[in-house]
């Protein structure tokens, strides 16, 4: 993080040797991202590309990344650690929704305090959506730089609908479609038919793959219009009843993988595997999970592999009055506020994020990218999953309790699942733990 002594230039003065010395800065950049692990692709990318192009152009800076193995939660854990001690990387991959409650809590500076005029005046905000932007601002001031967004969706397993006699053109049109298609498949000998993400282990994708897909399939959100959290209504009751039924009640899904520490890697072996056959996850679990050559690669995917629209509860009673139901984030990149070399820092993030890197990365990896001048490569499933949709998706609330309250959303679902709580006392005790988060005034019972 500091300007460290890389070499001594020697030169003669006259007859004395005199020592003159030459600094170059030294950055290192964290991401979870390993070569030949989780997101590969991202590590390639910056070692192959972004780093050795970075370093010819500015050879008076070195970067070094660190490719960080564990969950998505210990990262965010040792982050905040670093942050709030002056240590850690001096750039790092983020997750938008954590951008509040950092900022919050002083652990993150805004590029403007951090940066100034380099960060203002940047091409690449030219062709960065105020929307795409807002994924890694709070109040008015931006934190990072987005790499991109996502949709989620229903994945199937196309050689197994086959198998349980559904139509190759499946598109359930309600929960109860969902339902029907998992006993179906189970009864063909699928082991565990259907995968909703739960419980705790597995963070922030339990609330958004799990608990966030089905609740806007009830017309609620985690928040109301006024942007109160929602502690108790009809919406909560059925999605954890829907949790009981998949899990408890009637076996359609891997009970133990919701309680287990590595459950969300079980959920994709499982799938990979053809013990799952219906699994809810973002577009990332295309991309990347289950791509040729990956730990969970799914043999002949593009063949043995589909997805569909995630249906609402029922026809029209979706979010907005939808049919179908979607929710999109996003990850990217923030400068860590104790740096020694903000500047630098900058430097390097924004030749990261440019168009340059940002379109040599669709060669590793294709996605919908945060920048509106590096189009989607020629990726069918990309194409149509991002224009169907997109229309669709709604996001997070920006609010710096969010993940505190996630968190308690992961805790909701654990209970029923294991069957420790009813639906109602879980919900009751979510209602408790939310209103002590952030105040009963910042709440409200439809109930």
């Amino acid at each position: 993080m500091s300007n460290r002594l890389r070499s001594l230039a020697l030169g003669l003065v006259g007859a004395t040797a005199l020592a003159t010395p030459s600094f170059a800065v030294d950055l290192d950049i964290t991401c979870r991202c390993v070569i030949g692990g989780v997101n590969s692709a991202t590590a390639q990318w910056i070692e192959e590309s972004v780093i050795p192009a970075f370093e010819k152009a500015n050879p008076d800076i070195n970067v070094t990344l660190n490719q960080f193995g564990g969950e998505d939660a210990q990262l965010t854990q040792q982050l905040a650690l670093d942050f709030s001690t002056g240590a850690g990387p001096d750039i790092s991959g983020f997750d938008g929704f954590l951008i509040p409650s950092f900022a919050e809590g002083g652990l993150l500076k805004s590029l403007d305090d951090l940066i100034g005029d380099n960060y203002a005046n940047w091409e690449g905000w030219n062709h960065i959506s105020p929307g795409i932007r807002s994924i890694l601002s709070y109040d008015g001031e931006t934190y990072g730089v987005g790499l991109g967004t996502d949709v989620r969706m229903l994945f199937a397993r196309a050689d197994l609908l086959e198998k349980a006699g559904i139509a190759a053109d499946w598109q359930p049109g309600s929960w109860d479609d969902v339902l029907e298609a998992a006993r179906k498949l189970k009864e063909a000998g699928v082991e565990s038919p259907l995968q909703l993400n739960a419980g705790v282990a597995m963070g922030e994708a339990t609330t958004m793959q799990g608990y966030w897909m089905a609740l806007l399939g009830t017309g609620e959100g985690v928040t109301n219009d006024d942007g109160k959290f929602i502690v108790s209504s009809q919406g909560i009751l059925d999605v954890l009843n829907l949790y009981k039924t998949i899990y408890v009640d009637e076996a359609l899904g891997d009970q133990r993988a919701q309680l287990l520490a590595d459950g969300r890697n079980r959920s994709f072996a499982n799938f990979r595997d053809g013990k799952t056959a219906l699994l809810v996850e973002g577009d990332w679990f295309y991309r990347s999970v289950t791509a040729p050559g990956a730990e969970f690669e799914v043999k002949d995917r593009d063949t043995n592999m589909t997805w569909v629209k995630m249906p609402a509860q029922a026809p029209g009673e979706g979010i907005r009055g939808q049919d179908f139901v979607s929710i999109s984030g996003g990850t990217g990149y923030v400068i860590n506020p104790n740096t020694d070399s903000p500047q630098e820092a900058w430097k390097f993030l924004s030749f990261m994020m440019s168009q340059e890197q940002m379109t040599a990365f669709q060669g590793y990896q294709p996605g919908i990218r945060s920048r509106s001048d590096v189009p989607i490569p020629n990726n069918p499933f990309l194409t149509e999953t991002s224009q169907t949709l997109l229309p669709l998706t709604t996001a997070r609330p920006n609010n710096a309790n969010y993940n505190s309250v996630s968190q308690e959303i992961q805790r909701m679902t654990e209970a029923v699942v294991s069957g420790e709580l009813s639906p109602e006392d879980a919900m009751a005790q979510y209602k408790s733990a939310v209103i002590a988060i952030v105040g009963e005034d910042n709440t409200v019972s439809l109930l």
